[in-house]
Parts: structure tokens; C-alpha cells; sequence
């Protein structure tokens, strides 16, 4: 399949190596502006961003935090947040879930949604899961960047007030599913527009 978008400008202006300024060229071999050190030859590679998260239901509704921090701050989203290294895309899932949410949760693999938003080189990966309870019922509070957690019954859903289209998608994909039952893995390409 043939890429279009026109790649962006190398991010690093000096080298992690020796921390001499970088040069930006086509490295030989290559066929994209790499941040390049004269002094010590490191090619320094720009590479996507992973976002992982989670669809956490219980007792039919669906896990919701208003965001705390920009972008989108006071916008409603899924728990969900960067990969870290050396994390599978499940555990990095259930912390973020952990982490925004305050909520423990059992994940259901494989993983259900991927959303790939080239214009911004990032990847959004979502996980259904089932929110654990304890004899007081679901636990969950807003985490340190979070606003507010709540569930939300899918006619609840505050449609005008979500964050992000690939939550959007994904949620929207989801209650489709669900009215039938079967979650197949589901994959969508985010075209740039002026909202993200």
C-alpha cells in the first residue's frame, strides 16, 4: 500500500550519543530525512507512538474518565495512555486503566480495536475488559489525570463531549458489536483533518 504522507522532520536537534548537534539528511541507504551526527555517525530514528487503553464495562455500562490534563482536558475518554518500554500491550492497557481510572480490570484478548493515525505517526490499541468488583461493588475513582471516572449506560454516552476520534470510533464500534454479540478484532485509518 502505498504511503502518501510526506514524512516530518527529524525531532532530535542533538545526538543521545555524544551530544554534538545533528545534521538533517538522507542517510545512505535510506530514503528519509534522518537527524544525523557529524561527530560520532549515530542516525537517530523518529519511529510512531503506541497509545494503549481499555473498553471496561460492568453491569452493562462503560468506563469513562474526563481528562484532566490537555489535550482535550475536561473531555470524556476511555482509560488509556502511551506504551511504555518493555511492556506487552496488555500490561501497559490495564495500567493505564489502573493509573486513570483507579480500576482493576480483567482484559479480553485478543485485542479488539487498532487505530492507525499516520498524520500524527501514532497507533491506538484498545483492549475490552470487564470491570472486578468486591462486595461494596465496581471500584474505580479519577486517577491523578483524571477529572472524574464514571459508567455510563451506552444511551448515556456524552457524545458531544468525547475526546479524541479514535475513541470515538471505538466506542462506536463497539455498541455495534455488542447489540450482536461478537467482538471480531476491528481496524480504521484516522485521515488528518482539523480535530483529533
Amino acid at each position: 500500500m502505498k504511503n502518501n504522507n510526506i514524512p516530518p522532520m527529524p525531532s532530535a536537534l542533538f545526538c543521545m550519543q555524544c551530544g554534538h548537534k545533528v545534521s538533517h539528511k538522507v542517510p545512505a541507504g535510506d530514503h528519509h530525512v534522518r537527524a544525523v551526527c557529524p561527530q560520532c555517525a549515530t542516525i537517530h530514528y523518529d519511529n510512531p507512538k503506541c497509545v494503549v487503553g481499555t473498553i471496561t464495562q460492568f453491569e452493562g455500562k462503560i468506563l469513562l474518565c474526563r481528562r484532566d490534563i490537555e489535550p482535550a482536558r475536561g473531555l470524556w475518554t476511555l482509560p488509556a495512555g502511551f506504551l511504555e518500554c518493555n511492556e506487552t500491550l496488555a500490561q501497559g492497557a490495564w495500567r493505564e486503566t489502573f493509573e486513570e481510572a483507579c480500576a482493576q480490570t480483567d482484559l479480553i484478548e485478543p485485542v479488539y480495536a487498532l487505530v492507525d493515525i499516520p498524520h500524527i505517526s501514532q497507533i491506538h490499541v484498545f483492549f475490552r475488559a470487564t470491570l472486578k468488583e468486591n462486595p461494596h461493588g465496581a471500584m474505580f475513582a479519577a486517577g491523578e489525570e483524571t477529572q472524574e471516572a464514571r459508567l455510563f449506560a451506552i444511551k448515556d454516552i456524552p457524545w458531544d463531549e468525547v475526546a479524541f476520534r479514535s475513541v470515538r470510533w471505538a466506542l462506536e464500534a463497539f455498541i455495534q458489536d455488542s447489540a450482536h454479540g461478537v467482538f471480531a478484532t476491528r481496524h480504521h485509518i484516522l485521515a488528518a483533518t482539523q480535530t483529533i
